[in-house]
């Protein structure tokens, strides 16, 4: 496919400008309506459309790093955000595979997932359906733009996309393309909405009942809670990671290093990085060598007294600090941590509970008992043994791409893909039966 990258222009039919004389009721009813379209769509046309999607990012990552400068321009380069608003070319080569690896899944549309014929010869089938419309509110990450539409695309949503104005130009860019693939396979544009950076569009969003159908956050607690709490429409909330990672009493120590390495230091402006380390007492000879690694990344360390006192006389003075109560129960975005002494598995399983956001947790340890019991009593929507809590991730889980990390309980949690964009309904076919 050719090049489609011209610099996006402000009249453009999917960018919903002229705020302050907008109808967005207007343009709500057309993505209501625009779901229809979608019913009707061939498997095979579902994933040509992902398919050339995917080529059609990649041949136009210059014109989309070029609006991305324009975004990352705006930005402090120490500002946590930093890192999830920069595109590489390898990033998009990476939206571009998870593309891909969504139009190979097989589609949950139309699954029966029960089917039973009543006494009165009533047949029942309950079947996976598309949510409908899907708004999802999000910060400076341009990815989510290509990921949420690949999802939604491929289960029959109509996805309404409210970006911040930190990624605004990166996100027009991806549209732009988007909108022009769907324009060569005659699609129905409204099927994708981006609105506009304005404060007034989440507003509309927000108050959107009757036409959008859920609504996801993604970005900060703060944004969750204003979504929460302002959302006159269903929310799935993408909660903030606090993330813990506990080196038991048996733990290994070649694995825990790198675990925790890993996990801390992989990217540190994802949800699933490692805010807390916990260790348990009888280690704490060991705690210098679990830890040392960091240093060589200029990991700063918030230790409390006993860690502290351990961790002074060789971990680099400039990036040790003794923590405060403040430092655990944060999700740092940056390359910072908190370390705590546990006296046993008890008191780190009560650390946890205390403070997670119940979003990836994890225990390293040789003890099967110790490890059960994690896996069974933390609340989290990801637990891991023995591994790099860096693997809560909707394309590691399989799923293709994700739309978001669940931390709630109902309808979704932890990474959504496919399924998770997918309701029911009962299909009942009769024969003349009337109830008495």
């Amino acid at each position: 496919m050719r090049s489609l990258y011209s610099a996006p222009s402000l009249d453009t039919k999917y960018l919903l400008l002229n705020t302050q004389n907008m109808n967005y009721s207007t343009y709500f009813e057309n993505t209501k309506k625009a779901t229809r379209n979608l019913i009707n769509l061939s498997k095979e046309k579902v994933n040509a459309v992902l398919s050339d999607l995917a080529e059609a990012l990649i041949e136009n990552t210059a014109g989309i790093l070029h609006e991305n400068e324009k975004d990352l321009a705006k930005m402090p380069v120490d500002d946590p955000k930093y890192d999830r608003l920069k595109l590489t070319a390898q990033r998009i080569l990476d939206i571009a595979s998870d593309i891909k690896s969504v139009a190979n899944l097989v589609s949950p549309l139309n699954e029966v997932l029960s089917e039973k014929t009543l006494d009165n010869g009533l047949n029942l089938k309950k079947i996976r359906v598309p949510l409908g419309v899907v708004g999802v509110i999000y910060e400076a990450r341009p990815n989510v733009t290509a990921d949420v539409f690949s999802l939604c695309f491929k289960t029959g949503n109509v996805a309404v996309l409210k970006g911040g104005s930190d990624a605004e130009y990166s996100n027009l860019s991806i549209v732009k393309v988007i909108q022009e693939v769907l324009k060569k396979h005659e699609i129905n544009p409204d099927v994708l909405t981006l609105l506009p950076a304005e404060r007034t569009a989440t507003e509309a969003l927000l108050n959107a009942r009757g036409f959008v159908d859920v609504l996801i956050p993604r970005g900060s607690q703060s944004l969750i809670n204003y979504v929460r709490e302002n959302s006159k429409i269903p929310v799935i909330e993408t909660g903030a990671g606090i993330v813990h990672t506990y080196f038991d009493e048996s733990g290994d120590l070649e694995k825990g290093k790198a675990i925790i390495f890993n996990a801390k230091t992989r990217r540190v402006s994802v949800c699933n990085a490692l805010d807390c380390v916990l260790i348990h007492q009888s280690r704490l000879n060991d705690l210098t060598a679990l830890l040392m690694p960091l240093a060589e990344r200029q990991v700063e360390l918030f230790a409390d007294e006993i860690g502290y006192e351990i961790l002074k006389s060789s971990y680099p003075s400039n990036l040790l600090n003794q923590a405060t109560e403040d430092h655990f129960g944060t999700e740092f975005l940056a390359l910072k941590m908190a370390v705590k002494v546990v006296e046993d598995f008890d008191e780190a399983i009560n650390h946890i509970a205390d403070y997670s956001s119940k979003h990836s947790e994890a225990i390293i340890s040789e003890d099967a008992e110790n490890i059960t019991n994690f896996l069974n009593l933390v609340d989290a929507a990801a637990v891991y043994a023995n591994a790099s809590t860096g693997f809560t991730d909707g394309a590691q889980f399989g799923l293709g791409a994700e739309i978001g990390i669940s931390t709630q309980k109902l309808h979704a949690r932890g990474p959504m893909g496919l399924e998770e964009l997918t309701s029911y309904k009962w299909v009942v076919r009769g024969d003349g039966q009337i109830r008495g």
